[in-house]
């Protein structure tokens, strides 16, 4: 089954929180998040992830022309594999967010080059 709700894989400025934070905020407790602690614009169309304490559940929020856009994911076994940390937000792709949410470890793949 083909995913019908994805963020775009030509995403260029996905941002992964290294933390794991509460999963009862909302959109508006995360916009408050990417202000406060990362110094960010909530509003500049950037995607934000942001994992659970367990590492089974991913929100993503970005803002889209006149509203914010949250998606959320639960997984029913396994976890996501974060980076190994180094600083509190981790820069991804559009394609390794993808890859992120179909439960591969970012940290061991990359994209191949065409020659």
């Amino acid at each position: 089954m083909s995913a019908v709700m994805r963020p775009s894989t030509s995403l260029t400025n996905v941002y992964l929180y290294r933390d794991s934070i509460d999963f009862r905020k909302s959109f508006k407790g995360l916009a408050v998040l990417i202000e406060q602690e990362l110094g960010h614009n909530p509003f500049d169309g950037n995607l934000y992830a942001f994992t659970n304490r367990q590492r089974n559940k991913i929100k993503c929020l970005f803002w889209e022309d006149n509203g914010f856009v949250l998606y959320y994911k639960s997984l029913s076994e396994d976890k996501f594999k974060r980076p190994k940390k180094t600083d509190d937000l981790v820069t991804l792709t559009g394609q390794q967010l993808n890859w992120l949410l179909d439960g591969y470890d970012i940290s061991l793949m990359q994209r191949k080059e065409r020659s």
